[in-house]
């Protein structure tokens, strides 16, 4: 579907990575929300959709932007809506069912959900070191005898820093192309923890490329083969991959103010941390799956991984969770350098809204209010700028 819309646009800050995410902000009208979310179809969908983009939905995208496509879907109980969104004014069919897209990190629930699947046929446990993952003899930061565990990676409360020290791409353009096992493991022995693993938030690209390399070598595989395998053939997502698209699938084009941007690609066993790509009903599918709708072997895993285990941010298995007027909230966002993509899901009511963009929003924020609003938990489009509002006290801007 297109639209004649343009579309509000803030302008993007220019970081040595392309890409930032901001976790989680709800932006709450103390007295605006939805008490009762409203089934639609296709077509109110895409109604919902562009009086998002065009009311007062915070950031996002401008006029720079405006050939942006989104693909977007809401699923309530047994019911999908989808549409497929442009701002270019004229039809284009360049996104569709067989569109993959980078999601960026939501790659990293996936991972959390492959650690889940092991932990519960017993190869693996929260409270394992780290060091039992790795090659035997590898330098692994701890603090005062108190090592990195799983549990840690998984919530990203292990010390470690955003990134690898040792990043030193070829082309910052494809920032993760060159980090390979030896890069990883240097980077490693780098760090020196200030504070005990476990007791400070700090989002970690590099201590999910470590839980990626640790869940594959534990499985005996690779991630691709593994995340095929254990997640994506069980729920049914067909088309989702990591090196090699499958027939008929076409890869969607990056962008970032109006500009072509190259495909990011990581080494495949640190690919859980940001490097799956997926087609917009692959991503219903696996919503579905976080939902409980899709009786599965890993389907326990799955709402294992969603369990609180941390809080200050409260954080699962590479989910957050928000607590929206009594209503439990599962979030991820996703971005690389010419994509953004968001999940969010309330189990207790069945309902979720995931959006994939062939252009990076900046700020990431943007997207993850736009999915709000389609959740049905965001401020109604066109308010006033000066209604009362709720907003989470830990906004941070991440790296994927």
């Amino acid at each position: 579907m297109t639209a004649t819309h343009r579309l509000t646009v803030v302008e993007p800050r220019q970081e040595d990575v392309a890409m930032r995410l901001a976790l989680v902000s709800i932006c709450l009208l103390w007295a605006g929300l939805v008490g009762n979310a409203v089934a639609m179809d296709d077509s109110g969908l895409a109604q919902q959709l562009v009086r998002g983009l065009n009311g007062d939905v915070n950031g996002g995208l401008n006029g720079k932007r405006a050939d942006t496509c989104l693909a977007v879907a809401v699923v309530d109980r047994a019911q999908v809506a989808h549409t497929y969104w442009c701002g270019s004014g004229r039809q284009d069919t360049r996104i569709n069912d067989h569109t993959a897209f980078e999601i960026g990190s939501i790659s990293k629930t996936m991972t959390a959900a492959l650690l889940a699947d092991l932990i519960n046929q017993g190869k693996a446990s929260l409270d394992d070191p780290l060091s039992a993952y790795l090659p035997p003899g590898t330098p692994v930061p701890a603090f005062q005898g108190q090592a990195i565990r799983l549990r840690h990676l998984v919530t990203h409360f292990s010390g470690l820093p955003a990134q690898a020290t040792r990043m030193a791409p070829a082309d910052p353009r494809n920032p993760y192309a060159d980090i390979d096992e030896r890069v990883l493991l240097a980077s490693l022995a780098d760090v020196r923890l200030t504070s005990p693993p476990g007791t400070r938030f700090e989002y970690s690209t590099l201590g999910y490329m470590l839980l990626s390399y640790a869940v594959a070598h534990r499985a005996g595989t690779d991630f691709e083969t593994l995340a095929r395998k254990r997640l994506f053939t069980p729920i049914g997502m067909r088309n989702a991959y990591v090196t090699q698209a499958p027939a008929g699938i076409h890869k969607a084009a990056g962008h970032n103010e109006g500009r072509a941007i190259p495909e990011w690609t990581f080494p495949t066993d640190l690919s859980g941390t940001g490097g799956v790509r997926a087609t917009l009903p692959d991503m219903v599918r696996y919503l579905q799956a976080q939902l409980g709708q899709i009786d599965s072997a890993i389907g326990s895993a799955l709402t294992l991984s969603q369990q609180r285990l941390a809080i200050e941010p409260d954080v699962g298995m590479g989910w957050f969770l928000i607590q929206a007027r009594g209503r439990v909230v599962h979030t991820h966002d996703g971005g690389t350098g010419g994509f953004s993509s968001v999940m969010l899901f309330d189990r207790n009511a069945q309902r979720g809204v995931v959006i994939l963009s062939d252009t990076a929003w900046t700020p990431q924020i943007g997207i993850t209010e736009l999915g709000l609003h389609l959740l049905d938990l965001g401020p109604a489009p066109g308010r006033s700028q000066d209604a009362p509002r709720v907003v989470t006290p830990w906004v941070r801007k991440l790296p994927l």
